[in-house]
């Protein structure tokens, strides 16, 4: 095994899912933005740094752990599988995720003293363990039918609430509100993405939220998660935080019913995988109608 090349690596970060960290962080800009008439896209790109950085190591964590556990062995299609297919070795794997929390940590030290924010230290301290933890031991909340919780707070509330901090240079109620869906539609697409391995998890001794609610109860929570998405939204708009211009989520709603088809019609659901584009297209479309609902108002 070698270090990599970088097709290996850009395999390794899984890039189209950083889609799921742009978006709550232009809807926590663009509401600090909106409030308090500053720009700042210096402290924009240094949060917007800093939490591709989190999202990457993420990735890699999850994906040099569940090889020491040999969840991803055999069978299992989760993760990038790069460690499984021999081109990036876990002990080079480890050490770059090292290295990427060095300067994450460093980011976290200008966000926390150089801005002054002394109290963002509390959910960037969470964001670093959630990152972490996920699955590596002891704790590996993943393993318990905790991740969809932990992501949705860290990709809904510390992100959208977090990046409205920095910019705005004070917290906020508004944005914690808008955090609600997106928070639940991150939480969806780890969900849906959990499907395809429900058997190869529970073989493994990984007891997701998917493999806890088992297949029926599984296809429920997916159904679950799109009513909440859809209601979230509709309430945000109903309480005038959101402009009607959010409304234009509702065109998701043909994706959404789409891939709850999909899922009812195929017996085996490791094919699920080839699907998971549309629960991708759902969170960005839904994304983008909020921050048209935030700059609509």
């Amino acid at each position: 095994m070698a270090g990599g090349t970088l097709k290996a690596w850009v395999q390794a970060s899984r890039m189209p899912f950083f889609v799921a960290t742009f978006i709550p962080l232009f809807i926590g800009w663009s509401m600090a933005v909106r409030a308090t008439g500053a720009v700042r896209p210096g402290r924009f790109l240094i949060v917007l740094l800093g939490s591709l950085i989190v999202h990457l190591i993420t990735n890699l964590a999850n994906d040099y752990f569940d090889h020491l556990v040999g969840t991803d062995a055999g069978e299992s299609i989760g993760g990038s599988r790069v460690i499984q297919e021999g081109k990036i070795s876990p002990q080079v794997m480890l050490r770059v995720i090292i290295v990427l929390y060095v300067i994450a940590f460093f980011i976290a030290y200008i966000i926390v003293f150089h801005f002054g924010l002394h109290l963002l230290a509390i959910p960037i301290l969470f964001s670093a363990f959630s990152s972490y933890f996920y699955v590596a031991p002891p704790i590996r909340y993943g393993y318990h039918g905790l991740g969809e919780l932990f992501v949705g707070i860290n990709m809904g509330p510390v992100m959208v609430a977090g990046t409205y901090w920095v910019v705005a240079g004070a917290p906020a109620l508004e944005p914690l509100l808008v955090s609600i869906p997106v928070g639940i539609m991150v939480a969806s697409i780890l969900y849906y993405q959990s499907l395809p391995d429900m058997k190869t998890d529970e073989a493994s001794g990984k007891m997701t939220l998917a493999v806890r609610l088992g297949r029926k109860g599984a296809f429920r929570g997916l159904i679950a998660f799109f009513i909440l998405i859809y209601a979230s939204i509709l309430w945000l708009i109903l309480m005038g935080i959101l402009s009607p211009w959010a409304l234009a989520s509702i065109v998701s709603a043909l994706l959404a019913i789409k891939l709850i088809r999909i899922v009812l019609r195929t017996s085996d659901w490791v094919l699920l995988d080839l699907h998971g584009k549309y629960i991708r297209m759902v969170y960005f479309i839904c994304g983008l109608s909020i921050i048209a609902g935030i700059l609509g108002t």
